[in-house]
């Protein structure tokens, strides 16, 4: 605004001067008169005319975007949501989800868009590149974002990045393979290598459609290698891209997997959605899991939201502290936000924690190691979150059908919350005091090769005089 002001007091000191100069037909009186006499007129007017117009195209830009506007969906102060299928959101299933939604304190839903399969759960226009990923199921996107907002629910869009059986498929070079076969995990499911910026790309130009369709988020699952891939790496032929030349694998995976975390969202930057990411649990008990590429910390620095998947049933015995972690379901949860909190005091701009939590019963753990989960084991998760100080959650169910009467937003121990307070506080002092001593030891360390550096160099003119 200050150079558009500059320039025009310029334009008009040009002007007045040059009409004096004409009615007088006398030279300039000073130097920085002469300078500008020497601008042309049509230059600097083309100046304030490019600024202007500059000006008016990000107006009109703002104004455009306004109006194509479909769908104005307010974020909920406290994201609360459940899981939903492609399938259904296309069938009956999905008006009792509503209902569920309508009569309780859960607020969002996050929607299979491309789901664990590499399908897209729509069927996109004829003429796009991936009108051979789409199926029916969702019939009619737009009608069911409509429906949404007349229901005040937040919509998030679920992509999954890079367990994709039909890409791999489709195109084996962007996937692993053993031998001349596309590598399958024990549950014949293949996965797209995230070296590969085709497969980047593939990713996001779905998700840019799912925002340009109304969503107000977009969620990324499966953003990280097969499980265990630190064991079977170099069994497998793939291409490493631009990360080849990384002597650490494990430093090259999770390079990789938050390079395209930051891609991601500068991509969707324009579509004005929030973007999450959803991380194993057990990528807060370790340094850096750098088998499937996951590092909490720098995948957490550029997203608006982490969703780490916390399920109790999902912790091995004596995990956390806990012996049986699916039996005691709000220890689980709030030893795991401990740990949590000591990862995000790590980052200079931590993103919205919002877990995934449990509604499904995990017998396939055996007798005496799972216990069947219903209203009592929801509201104990919600409220080991919530009096942890963590407000915000997604409930799981891989068939959509979530326990009833649960309350959302139970009653919390007032005790607990004042104590996890006083928690916080001497964890933030601890974590700045290893930061401290991480600094000092790096700066003396670097105080001492620089010392050693100038000591070398002295003996070396010595020996050259």
């Amino acid at each position: 605004m200050l150079k558009k002001i500059y320039s025009i007091i310029l334009l008009c000191s040009v002007a007045g001067f040059i009409l004096g100069a004409c009615a007088s037909d006398q030279p300039t009186s000073s130097d920085k008169e002469q300078r500008e006499e020497s601008v042309p007129n049509e230059v600097q007017q083309n100046e304030i005319t490019d600024e202007d117009a500059k000006e008016e195209k990000e107006s009109a830009k703002k104004e455009n975007e306004k109006q194509e506007k479909e769908f104005n969906f307010e974020k909920p102060e406290s994201v609360r949501g459940l899981y939903v299928t492609g399938h259904s959101a296309g069938d009956e299933k999905f008006n009792r989800l509503i209902e569920l939604i309508g009569n309780t304190d859960l607020n969002a839903m996050v929607i299979d868009i491309k789901d664990d399969f590499g399908n897209i759960t729509y069927e996109p226009d004829k003429k796009s590149p991936f009108a051979s990923f789409g199926k029916p199921y969702i019939k009619d996107p737009k009608k069911m974002l409509k429906v949404l907002e007349e229901h005040n629910i937040y919509p998030i869009a679920r992509v999954v990045v890079f367990k994709d059986s039909v890409l791999a498929d489709e195109n084996p070079e962007l996937s692993f393979r053993n031998g001349k076969e596309v590598w399958r995990n024990g549950r014949d499911e293949a996965f797209v290598n995230p070296f590969q910026k085709d497969v980047w790309e593939h990713n996001l130009t779905i998700a840019k459609e799912a925002a340009e369709m109304g969503f107000a988020e977009i969620q990324f699952d499966y953003v990280r290698f097969p499980e265990g891939f630190e064991n079977k790496a170099d069994d497998l032929s793939y291409d490493k891209g631009d990360y080849g030349n990384k002597e650490n694998q494990e430093e090259g995976r999770v390079q990789a997997i938050t390079d395209f975390v930051t891609y991601a969202k500068e991509e969707l930057e324009p579509y004005d959605v929030d973007i999450s990411v959803d991380v194993f649990g057990y990528t807060v008990t370790v340094p850096s899991a750098g088998g499937i590429g996951q590092d909490i910390v720098t995948i957490g620095e550029q997203i608006d939201v982490l969703s780490s998947m916390i399920y109790p049933s999902h912790w091995g015995d004596g995990n956390l502290d806990v012996a049986k972690p699916d039996l005691d379901p709000y220890q689980l949860i709030h030893n795991y936000v401990v740990k949590e909190k000591e990862k995000f005091l790590q980052m200079d701009t931590p993103p919205i924690s919002r877990p995934w939590i449990q509604d499904f019963t995990a017998s396939w753990l055996g007798s005496g190691n799972y216990k069947k989960y219903g209203k009592e084991e929801v509201e104990a998760q919600i409220r080991a979150l919530n009096e942890a100080g963590v407000n915000e959650f997604l409930l799981w169910n891989a068939s959509n059908n979530y326990t009833e009467n649960v309350d959302y937003t139970p009653e919390l121990d007032e005790e607990v919350v004042k104590k996890v307070k006083k928690e916080d506080k001497e964890l933030k002092k601890e974590i700045e005091q290893k930061e401290k001593e991480k600094n000092d030891i790096e700066r003396k360390d670097d105080e001492e090769k620089a010392s050693d550096t100038t000591e070398e160099e002295n003996e070396t003119e010595k020996g050259e005089d």
